[in-house]
């Protein structure tokens, strides 16, 4: 699949996502000792975007799974198709009517319908959920786990099993293997506390807010026609509002959105005015639109504190043409 860290980095920049070693060699890692991959982080870093682009890159079909509270293992695993059994029911009941016929108790009748179990708990009524569908795969697959942290603990026990063998049992059909070891990617936001015995399972990663430098590239990749000058002052400003106590931390995703509406608005640059209107985009709480706002001076005036000096530049030396600026006083020439 990968012969390297280095070529899942790039595999994964071809695909528009940037990462540094870190990310690619827990990837490498997965692949060859074939492990499911813990993403935990904050909401928006790009956990669910790493599982779908290593899925672009390898050529496996995603399977997703998004957890919510009170998934079972009927909306996971898969359902009987009781529509499709009663229908069945309907045509058939000529021939249970044969079948039956002769029964000479109750007991007997029961006895006669029990032996026919196997026509109507078999495959074709079987509805395959996302974990049966990487199961029975034809090819290999790669199975997102999305928000693991909102099911609850018993799911969560449940999935341990899944995990360890790559296999389900369903009573009345038997034990399914898996054809293909699917490459599973479950995230966390850290709702709740990921119990142990999962965590052994699995290779961990955490995907933090990235650095300025890399976020700057992060969005130039993702937001093409981007100016730098802009970007640079927006990732700025995206690290100062981090640093504010919000209800709900601005990620990568508000920084792509903040680019993209700014550019729909025809902004070269940022200022007062044109932050205080569009601070909505990044942020989701009103109470922190009006924190943001409130120290919307304060924090363009820690961006041009951050802004390198300016180092005049000295005249190009060549004939007195009188083009050229006069050299200042205390400046050797």
């Amino acid at each position: 699949m990968f012969d390297s860290v280095e070529q899942v980095v790039e595999a994964l920049g071809e695909q528009h996502y940037i990462c540094g070693k870190n990310i690619g060699t827990v990837v490498y890692l997965a692949t060859k000792l074939e492990k499911p991959v813990l993403v935990e982080g904050p909401a928006g870093v790009g956990k669910t975007e790493l599982a779908k682009v290593v899925g672009l890159a390898t050529g496996r079909p995603l399977i997703r799974l998004q957890c919510y509270e009170g998934l079972d293992e009927a909306k996971a695993l898969y359902e009987w198709e009781y529509s499709k059994q009663l229908l069945y029911t309907q045509i058939l009941k000529e021939k249970f009517a044969e079948a039956m016929a002769g029964a000479t108790s109750l007991r007997d009748a029961a006895e006669r319908v029990g032996r026919e179990d196997s026509v109507f708990f078999s495959d074709r009524f079987i509805v395959p959920r996302p974990l049966m569908r990487a199961i029975q795969a034809e090819q290999p697959s790669l199975l997102l786990i999305d928000e693991v942290d909102k099911s609850d603990p018993e799911f969560e026990a449940f999935l341990l099993e899944v995990l360890s063998d790559f296999q389900v049992t369903v009573p009345e059909v038997g034990t399914i293997h898996a054809r293909h070891r699917p490459f599973v990617f479950l995230t966390s936001n850290d709702a709740r506390e990921m119990s142990d015995a999962l965590k052994r399972r699995c290779l961990h990663l955490y995907i933090d807010f990235p650095e300025e430098a890399l976020e700057t590239r992060i969005l130039e990749a993702k937001v093409p026609g981007i100016e730098q000058r802009l970007a640079e002052d927006l990732v700025g400003m995206m690290h100062r509002l981090r640093k504010l106590d919000l209800k709900k931390t601005p990620s990568i995703a508000e920084t792509l959105d903040w680019a993209r509406a700014l550019l729909a608005l025809n902004a070269s640059e940022l200022n007062e005015d044109l932050v205080n209107q569009t601070l909505n985009v990044i942020l989701k709480y009103e109470g922190d639109v009006k924190k943001a706002g409130s120290e919307l001076g304060a924090l363009l005036a820690r961006k041009s504190e951050e802004a390198p000096p300016q180092t005049p530049q000295t005249p190009a030396a060549g004939p007195a043409t009188g083009q050229g600026a006069p050299p200042r006083k205390g400046v050797l020439h």
